[in-house]
């Protein structure tokens, strides 16, 4: 598994809230869509909402999550 790190802005008519979300995957577009899921649930987004600015994946050193991070290191 890696981890990578998604950037970008929830956009309601009113609102536009960015966020960064670090989410373990096996490819970007798994973490992109892991992004959806987490936000679209927890804040009642549609997906049109969310626009993704990047995704990078991030090192081991990088992560700032500890529960991720130990994750990581330990696979």
């Amino acid at each position: 598994m890696k981890a990578f790190r998604v950037s970008g802005e929830i956009n309601k008519p009113k609102l536009a809230t960015p966020f960064v979300k670090e989410v373990i995957a096996d490819k970007s577009e798994h973490a992109v869509e892991k992004v959806y899921a987490e936000i679209g649930s927890k804040h009642r987004v549609k997906r049109f909402h969310i626009t993704i600015a990047s995704v990078q994946e991030m090192k081991a050193d990088e992560i700032e999550n500890p529960v991720l991070k130990k994750i990581v290191t330990e696979a």
